[in-house]
């Protein structure tokens, strides 16, 4: 990309709502709610023909270093360090507040350019407002409406002023949304040779979510994964509320991870900020491959972990297991082996699922989980061929036939893959509408055990063949 710029200000002026104007998606929660935002999100952004990546932050609060706030401020000064011009936007509507000056004296000093955004120009009453606005000494305001998209040609001019035309035009190293077309391609992959097993591809983009109940450390871990304190974290339960993707490089592999908002039981979700978060971590579900369930391993397997769990298999993903803050054990051999027993009790549906120690704080264990991601990954992309599914299929039939029903015995032909991501196989019998779940459920538990399919969904589909005759009065 061209160049960064930052979207700076106090909370609740509409730094997000800009931000999603400027990506084209409404990527970032938006709320009435001051302070919606804490971590720092970073998207591809288009502005008519200006392309460059837009950095959206936490509100400037004046606050101690140690609080949330504190924290959340400091997110934000890194923003600063990294872009290459700062959107500072204030509030037309309300004017002019004491913190508005005080920060805008912190963005001066920073010595980037800036462009001065007047936001809700469209209120009555805001160009009172926006006029206030050129006591911050940052240049003109530029009036616009991020809801309702007014004013964004005269931002256009100002990004080119403040940059100059040679840096604005820069030449883009890739098309804006390359990377996102090739990863959404991914997605639900199908393998269109019928019989080829091709060898895994460990060179494509890898999507990672990682999910769990609040306070279990997925902020923690992501952090300590990349190697810098790159999303929020604290004692605080549920400080993520948005869906954050973080890029990193991993032994030369491109990985996106998904930090998501804690899941708590339905029945305790009541306020519609937390509604939106959760909705925010179920879209990052849908979109990635393998989902890293992390459980506190002081409290693991609460009925919460076991559903999140449910819904991340019902969905397709791969999931693979990280018991957290193992360093606060104090019996791990004892409690290792009761947690590998409840794994197999409590998830058959999804056998052998990789399950690893971890400690977030510590580092403890994160090369073993990747090697766990790798390893579910593979299977997940895995394929077996429809000779070697026939010659499996004809030993299952001799050693466990399917039962009579209504005293007819049911009759199955052949089974295929039909998919990938995850394995999906298709039985061809008769009368699939009466073929017992029982029964499918040993065709499943037997093909992931011949083929060596641990950890991943694996989905089974009846059909019947047409009958060419059907409908045809007998001739005599």
């Amino acid at each position: 990309m061209g160049f960064k710029v930052a979207i700076i200000g106090r909370p609740n002026v509409g730094k997000s709502t800009l931000f999603n104007r400027l990506v084209g998606k409404k990527l970032a929660l938006v709320d009435d709610t001051p302070g919606v935002t804490r971590d720092r999100r970073v998207h591809a952004a288009k502005l008519y023909d200006l392309h460059f990546d837009v950095i959206d932050t936490a509100g400037f609060e004046d606050a101690a270093a140690s609080t949330l706030p504190g924290r959340m401020r400091q997110q934000t000064e890194i923003a600063i360090r990294e872009a290459d011009l700062i959107f500072f936007t204030v509030d037309a509507k309300s004017g002019l507040m004491p913190d508005d000056r005080t920060f805008a004296d912190v963005v001066r000093k920073s010595g980037k350019p800036v462009v001065l955004v007047a936001n809700k120009a469209e209120a009555r009453g805001a160009q009172g407002g926006m006029l206030e606005a050129w006591e911050l000494g940052l240049g003109e305001p530029i009036p616009v409406s991020a809801e309702h998209g007014q004013g964004m040609p005269d931002l256009r001019d100002a990004v080119i002023a403040a940059l100059g035309e040679e840096r604005a035009f820069g030449e883009d190293e890739e098309e804006p949304g390359d990377e996102i077309a090739v990863s959404e391609a991914l997605i639900g992959e199908d393998i269109s040779d019928p019989d080829a097993e091709p060898a895994y591809d460990d060179t494509k983009p890898l999507r990672i979510a990682v999910v769990g109940r609040p306070n279990a450390g997925k902020s923690t871990l992501i952090n300590a994964l990349i190697g810098e304190e790159r999303l929020l974290t604290g004692p605080e339960a549920g400080i993520t509320r948005d869906s954050i993707s973080v890029d990193w490089d991993w032994r030369g592999r491109r990985i996106k991870l998904f930090d998501t908002a804690g899941m708590r039981r339905k029945s305790k979700v009541q306020e519609k900020l937390e509604k939106l978060s959760v909705q925010d971590g179920l879209r990052a579900i849908r979109f990635a491959e393998i989902v890293i369930i992390v459980l506190d391993a002081t409290i693991p397997f609460e009925k919460q972990d076991l559903q999140i769990a449910d819904l991340i298999i019902r969905e397709g993903r791969a999931p693979v297991i990280a018991f957290n803050k193992w360093d606060l054990i104090d019996n791990p051999q004892e409690l290792l082996a009761e947690l590998r027993e409840k794994t197999e009790r409590l998830l058959p549906q999804v056998r052998g699922i990789q399950a690893v120690t971890v400690s977030a704080e510590t580092g403890r264990g994160l090369d073993r989980l990747m090697d766990a991601v790798i390893k579910t990954h593979k299977v997940w992309n895995s394929r077996v061929s429809t000779g070697k599914l026939n010659r499996w299929l004809e030993g299952i039939l001799a050693h466990h036939p399917p039962p009579a029903v209504a005293g007819r015995r049911l009759k199955i032909k052949y089974v295929t893959q039909a998919k990938t991501r995850p394995p999906g196989f298709v039985v061809s019998c008769s009368r699939p509408d009466v073929m017992p779940q029982s029964y499918v459920r040993y065709l499943s538990n037997s093909l992931r055990e011949a083929f060596d399919m641990p950890g991943v969904p694996i989905r089974v589909a009846l059909r019947t063949s047409d009958n060419p005759f059907a409908g045809r009065a007998k001739k005599r």
